[in-house]
C-alpha cells in the first residue's frame, strides 16, 4: 500500500510537470511499530519542501521585474510622442526638427520681409510647431490617464488574489486538521502570492497553523485572519493640473486599506511603477515641455509686438485680460497711426503713458482721436478700431514701458501677439493670424519724431522685425532646471533636442534595467524550479523502481498466501 501511494505521487508529479507553480511532491514513508515489534510501513504525509529564502528572493524579483516592465513600456510610448530625430528621407519628425523648420522659414522671410508666400510659410511652420507641442502634451496626459486606469485595474487584480489567499488559508488549515495533504493548496497559494507581488511589494510569513499572512511594507495587514481589500477610485479626467496629494484633493485619490492611505508604501510591482510614472516621470516631461512652450511664446510675442502688420488691419485686439480699472503703471511714448492699404499716413497720435493711471483712462484718450475707437470687449480684451474701412490701425511701442515687467504697451496688452496659450497644452497660433497670414506683424511703423500725412510710414515688411524673430529663435534663451534637465542657455531647437535626448536616455535606461531584472528573475525562478520542480527523468526512474518493489512485494505476499494455504490443507487432513 505504501508503494502504491508513492507510485501515485510520482505519476501526479509527471502529470503536473508543466503546471505553473507546481512543486514536486514526495510521500513520507515511516516504519510502523506495534508492541515493540515492526509492523510494516505507512505514509505519514504528502508534501514538498521549499527553500523559504529562495522563494522570498523570487517574489522580490517578480515585483521588481513587473515594475521595470511597466516603466519600460510607458517610457517607450513617451519617447514615441516626441517623434524621430531621423527619418527615412533624412529628415526627422521630432519637435527639435520641427523647430529647425520654423527657423528655416523665418530665415527665408528675413531675406524678403514683404513676401506674402514667405509669411504664409512662417505661419504654417509656427502652427506645425505649436500643434506638435499640444499633441505631445496631450499624449503625456493620456499616458497619465492610462496609468491611473491601470492602477485601478491592478488594484482589482490584487484584491482577487488576496481573496484567493484567504480562501486557500482556510482550506489548508482544515486539511491539516484532518491530516490530509496540503502541498497542492500551498502551491496555489504561493502562485497567488507571486501574483500579488507582481502588482505591489509586500511582506509575508506563515503561521504555525499554516495560514499565510500578507502585509504592506509598513505592516498594514492585507491578509491575516481575514482579507483586507485595497480600495481605489480612478480620476474622471486627467490634465497637467491633476495631482496626487495625500489626504488632499489634487484629483488623484489614494490607494487605501481600511481607510488608511498606503500609496506611498507601494514602491515596486506594476502599481508602484504606475504611481511613479503618473506622479513623477510624466509630470517631469510635461514640465520640460511647458517651459519650452512658454519661453517660445514669450520670445516670439516679445518681438512680434515690436512690429505691426502690413497692410494694417481695421481692428487690433489684445490678448491680455483687463478691465477699465486695471492699473496702468507706464512710462514713455506709444504711437497709433491710421494708414491706408499702401501704408500711407492719414493721421497719428503719440500717447504719453505716464498720463494714464488705468486702462480705462487710456481707452478714453484713444476714443478722443478722430478716426479711432477703443473699448474692452466681452472677453476683457482691449480693441482699437478704425472708423473707416479705408484705413487700418498700425502701432509702434516706441519708448513705452509698463511695470512691473517693463515690457512695451503692445506686448503688455498683447495687441500683436502671434501665439496664445498658457502652457504646452493650449499653446497655439492666434486664430486671426492662422486664417490670414498677412496679419503677421512683420513691418515697422515709422518711429520718427514727427510724421507727415500722405507719407509712406508703413512699408510692406521690415527686416528688423523678421530678423528679430529669427534671432529670438536661434539665439540663446535661458531655461531653468526642470524635470531632471539642468539649467541651460540654448536655442529653442537645441533645448528641444535636449528634451528629446533626456527622454531617449530614460527609455534606454529603462530597457537596460528591464533586461537586468529579467535575468535576475529568471535566475531565481530556475533555482527554485531546480530545487522544487519536477524532474521527469528522476520521477520516471522512481516509478520503475517502485514498480519493481511493488512486484516484489506482491510475489512475497503470493508466496505467503500459498504457504498459508498449504498449511491449512495440512492441518485440515491431519
Amino acid at each position: 500500500m505504501a508503494t502504491q501511494v508513492q507510485l501515485e505521487v510520482a505519476s501526479a508529479n509527471i502529470s503536473n510537470a508543466d503546471t505553473a507553480g507546481y512543486t514536486a511532491k514526495t510521500a513520507q514513508q515511516v516504519s510502523v511499530v506495534s508492541a515493540g515489534a515492526g509492523a510494516g510501513t505507512a505514509i505519514s504525509g504528502i508534501g514538498s519542501t521549499i527553500d523559504k529564502a529562495l522563494l522570498k528572493s523570487l517574489i522580490d524579483s517578480v515585483s521588481a521585474l513587473d515594475a521595470s516592465n511597466t516603466t519600460n513600456s510607458y517610457l517607450n510610448n513617451l519617447q514615441a510622442l516626441y517623434g524621430a530625430t531621423t527619418g527615412s528621407n533624412g529628415t526627422g519628425t521630432s519637435i527639435a526638427n520641427t523647430l529647425a523648420s520654423l527657423e528655416s522659414a523665418l530665415s527665408s522671410l528675413s531675406s524678403n520681409p514683404s513676401d506674402a508666400t514667405a509669411k504664409a510659410s512662417v505661419v504654417s511652420a509656427l502652427d506645425s510647431t505649436l500643434t506638435q507641442l499640444r499633441s505631445i502634451s496631450a499624449g503625456i496626459q493620456n499616458q497619465r490617464s492610462n496609468a491611473d486606469k491601470d492602477i485601478n485595474a491592478d488594484v482589482d487584480a490584487v484584491n482577487k488574489q488576496l481573496n484567493l489567499i484567504g480562501s486557500l488559508n482556510i482550506q489548508i488549515q482544515q486539511a491539516k486538521a484532518a491530516g490530509q495533504p496540503t502541498g497542492d493548496l500551498e502551491d496555489q497559494r504561493n502562485t497567488a502570492l507571486q501574483s500579488v507581488a507582481s502588482q505591489m511589494n509586500v511582506q509575508y510569513f506563515t503561521t504555525s497553523s499554516g495560514s499565510l499572512q500578507v502585509y504592506t511594507p509598513s505592516g498594514q495587514a492585507l491578509v491575516d485572519t481575514t482579507v483586507h481589500r485595497l480600495s481605489y477610485t480612478p480620476a474622471s479626467t486627467v490634465t497637467s493640473a491633476t495631482t496626487y496629494i495625500p489626504g488632499g484633493s489634487g484629483g488623484f485619490s489614494g490607494i487605501t486599506v481600511n481607510g488608511i492611505d498606503v500609496t506611498s508604501q507601494i514602491k515596486s510591482g506594476n502599481i508602484g511603477a504606475l504611481v511613479n510614472l503618473r506622479d513623477n516621470t510624466l509630470p517631469d516631461a510635461q514640465a520640460q515641455l511647458d517651459q519650452l512652450a512658454t519661453q517660445l511664446e514669450t520670445a516670439v510675442n516679445g518681438v512680434a509686438n515690436q512690429g505691426t502688420p502690413s497692410p494694417a488691419p481695421a481692428t487690433l485686439t489684445g490678448t491680455a485680460t483687463v478691465t477699465p480699472s486695471t492699473s496702468l503703471s507706464g512710462i514713455g511714448t506709444f504711437r497709433i497711426a491710421l494708414v491706408d492699404s499702401s501704408g500711407k499716413l492719414s493721421s497719428y497720435q503719440d500717447f504719453n503713458l505716464s498720463s494714464y493711471a488705468t486702462v480705462g483712462d487710456l481707452v478714453t484718450a484713444i476714443n478722443g482721436v478722430s478716426g479711432l475707437s477703443a473699448s474692452i470687449n466681452g472677453n476683457g480684451n482691449l480693441t482699437i478700431t478704425s472708423s473707416s474701412a479705408s484705413y487700418g490701425v498700425a502701432i509702434n511701442e516706441m519708448t513705452s514701458a509698463v511695470s512691473p515687467g517693463g515690457e512695451g504697451l503692445s506686448a503688455w496688452l498683447g495687441l500683436n501677439d502671434i501665439v496664445t496659450g498658457s502652457s504646452a497644452a493650449d499653446i497655439a497660433v492666434r486664430s486671426s493670424l492662422l486664417n490670414n497670414a498677412s496679419l503677421l506683424p512683420a513691418s515697422s511703423l515709422d518711429s520718427s519724431s514727427t510724421l507727415t500725412a500722405g507719407a509712406n510710414v508703413l512699408p510692406p515688411g521690415s527686416s528688423a522685425v523678421t530678423n528679430g524673430l529669427y534671432n529670438a529663435l536661434t539665439g540663446s534663451t535661458s531655461f531653468s532646471a526642470v524635470g531632471g534637465l539642468a539649467a541651460v542657455s540654448a536655442s529653442f531647437a537645441d533645448y528641444a533636442a535636449n528634451i528629446v535626448s533626456d527622454v531617449a536616455s530614460k527609455a534606454s535606461s529603462a530597457s537596460s534595467d528591464y533586461t537586468n531584472k529579467q535575468t535576475t528573475q529568471s535566475f531565481y525562478s530556475s533555482a527554485l524550479s531546480s530545487e522544487t520542480g519536477v524532474n521527469i527523468d528522476q520521477e520516471t526512474s522512481r516509478i520503475s523502481t517502485l514498480q519493481n518493489q511493488y512486484e516484489a512485494s506482491a510475489q512475497v505476499l503470493a508466496t505467503i498466501k500459498q504457504m498459508f494455504s498449504l498449511l491449512m490443507t495440512v492441518m485440515s487432513t491431519a
